[in-house]
């Protein structure tokens, strides 16, 4: 029995045209990168309501809207009220390197102020539709999915999300350990070396973040412009690779982000570990556990209080036993919900 599956057109059901939402009381048009300042205004007022533990800085949300691979004409929307005050916005990517799963995700909030008048229902449809529209434009002949991370303290997010039909498929785990008092004590075996970031091992960095990840859940290649993207809170000083001396490959690598916005959030200062990963032939060295270290004491020189990392609760590197070894503990979650297609 044959098990190609059917061409993404008939499997994806995408519409001719997105459904804008009606009777909300706003007035609706794609997103301009002369929004910035609403739509910052605007994330913070839905993340405060939310109970989320960071808040996402102007420049992160500046280099979304100038992702040359965001369509802002046809992936955003926003809705603003009769006095010109954006309330609600969305935004739907799909990442140029998918090969295995083609993914639509979805972003976008209403303001608090605004809640509970339908428009978040069908600003999701909205969403879900062109998450269609782009999955089917890809032609790519593999499984696909829409999905929506949700943090766990958002409730009215977590019900507008499995009232649109998106269930609970991956679990994440946010962690944190102090940098007061002693720090691990950890090397990695001969011949492996740590050293700093520096621009002339993005590629090589790249190419090991693809075979690092090649056997994670959900994660698909990177090209280089994906690579690049999402760099508006690196912390080149804080980032560093592992080099096999015998060989010059690079092993293994970190990156690290300089979050400011969230320190008065949480309380404390803190760098955070954006990226780990390990080739699969320098796995059980020491590797992974060497460059967190690296990234503590980069960290705690520079007067930071605690190291923080995201990790999948299912990860097939044993990484949250590492971490929690190394004195991690978590104190947030977020869940990936989805429609597989």
């Amino acid at each position: 029995m044959s098990t190609e599956l059917r061409p993404l057109a008939e499997r994806v059901d995408a519409p001719s045209v997105a459904p804008l939402p009606e009777g909300t009381g706003l007035t609706w048009r794609p997103l301009a990168t002369d929004d910035i300042d609403a739509l910052v205004r605007l994330v913070d007022a839905v993340e405060s309501a939310d109970a989320a533990p960071y808040r996402s800085a102007r420049e992160e949300l500046a280099e979304h809207l100038e992702d040359p691979a965001l369509d802002l004409a046809l992936d955003t929307l926003g809705g603003w009220d009769d006095e010109g005050v954006m309330r609600a916005w969305a935004a739907v990517d799909q990442p140029a390197g998918d090969t295995r799963v083609v993914r639509a995700f979805l972003s976008g909030g209403v303001d608090p102020q605004w809640r509970g008048r339908g428009i978040g229902r069908q600003l999701l449809a909205w969403s879900q539709a062109r998450g269609r529209q782009r999955i089917v434009a890809t032609d790519k002949q593999v499984p696909a999915r829409i999905g929506v991370f949700v943090d766990d303290t958002a409730q009215g997010s977590i019900d507008l999300a499995t009232a649109g039909g998106m269930t609970p498929i991956r679990y994440y785990s946010e962690m944190r350990r102090s940098l007061d008092g002693d720090l691990p004590v950890v090397a990695p075996a001969d011949g492996i070396r740590v050293v700093p970031w520096s621009a002339d091992i993005e590629e090589q960095a790249r190419l090991a973040h693809n075979e690092a990840f090649a056997d994670h859940w959900g994660s698909e290649p990177q090209t280089p412009e994906q690579w690049i993207q999402g760099r508006a809170m690196f912390a080149p000083t804080w980032s560093f690779v592992a080099v096999d001396e015998a060989s010059g490959e690079v092993a293994g690598y970190l990156i690290s982000g300089r979050y400011e916005q969230d320190w008065p959030i949480a309380g404390y200062t803190s760098g955070y570990t954006d990226l780990l990963g390990v080739r699969r032939g320098w796995r059980g060295r020491g590797v992974a556990s060497a460059l967190l270290l690296a990234a503590m004491l980069a960290y705690r020189a520079d007067g930071i209080e605690f190291a923080e990392l995201g990790v999948d609760t299912e990860n097939p590197s044993g990484a949250h036993g590492l971490y929690a070894r190394l004195g991690y503990e978590v104190f947030h979650g977020t869940t990936l919900r989805t429609i597989e297609l």
